[in-house]
């Protein structure tokens, strides 16, 4: 049975994130894999022997909130540690760098992502599509990945991570004035994501892993410590058909 713990819905589900652990269950349910998801609320513990943790998007109060259990509980750091697949959107991908600003004031994060998080100018809001770089545990990815971000968070990425992908429409973690200060403000302003470890992390909301498939696909492969190319394919026109629009709304 393939466990796919949802981590602090309640906070962390604004957006429709929840989707991703629904994917990943149905994606696998079609090969014939069995699955499940396992919700972990708020004052519960986390376990650290789940094959997948999916982290999703929220509001400053529910950030700090999030922060707090994350960084009190050892779960999900233990389960990093054992290199056990970790999947963040957007304040999910903040509250696990290591500071991120919310209700104006700079919080502590978890510390799975060598990032830090400040704020735009102006919101970040449309569709966001990117290459992916390939780095770290994602070298087997070859599509381009697409999704519909919404943040006022401006994410610079710190040695010890490296970008999902890079930006070929919208902003990604940051716009084109918070990186011109550092000595490569281009290898900033055109990130996307994290990468670091058993951590993926991205802006990307849609759900991201209905959106891109093979995204979904890796993180399952690596979930039951296979390659992805060991996953049996799955035709699927809808999704097909999706990615093709939303391409062409970017």
């Amino acid at each position: 049975m393939l466990s796919i713990g949802l981590i602090l819905p309640e906070v962390l589900g604004t957006y429709g994130d929840d989707g991703n652990a629904l994917v990943l269950r149905q994606r696998a349910r079609l090969r014939g894999i069995e699955a499940e998801i396992l919700p972990i609320h708020l004052g519960e513990a986390i376990p650290e022997s789940l094959d997948i943790y999916c982290l999703g998007g929220g509001e400053d109060t529910a950030q700090v909130l999030a922060a707090e259990q994350l960084t009190k509980d050892q779960g999900l750091r233990r389960a990093a540690a054992a290199t056990r697949p970790i999947f963040a959107i957007c304040a999910g991908f903040q509250v696990l760098g290591e500071s991120f600003r919310a209700a104006g004031k700079i919080v502590d994060g978890v510390g799975l992502i060598d990032a830090t998080t400040s704020g735009l100018d102006r919101r970040a809001i449309g569709e966001l599509t990117s290459t992916p770089t390939a780095a770290g545990c994602t070298a087997e990815l070859t599509e381009a990945l697409t999704g519909f971000e919404n943040h006022l968070g401006a994410t610079i990425l710190g040695p010890g991570a490296q970008p999902l992908g890079r930006v070929t429409s919208g902003v990604g973690n940051c716009d084109k004035h918070c990186g011109e200060d550092m000595p490569n403000p281009e290898a900033h302003t055109s990130a996307e994501g994290a990468v670091q470890g058993s951590v993926i992390a991205t802006y990307m909301h849609g759900p991201a892993l209905a959106r891109n498939p093979q995204l979904a696909d890796l993180l399952l492969a690596q979930a039951m410590g296979k390659a992805l190319t060991d996953l049996e394919p799955l035709e699927l026109p809808t999704v097909t058909q999706l990615r093709k629009e939303r391409f062409a709304a970017s």
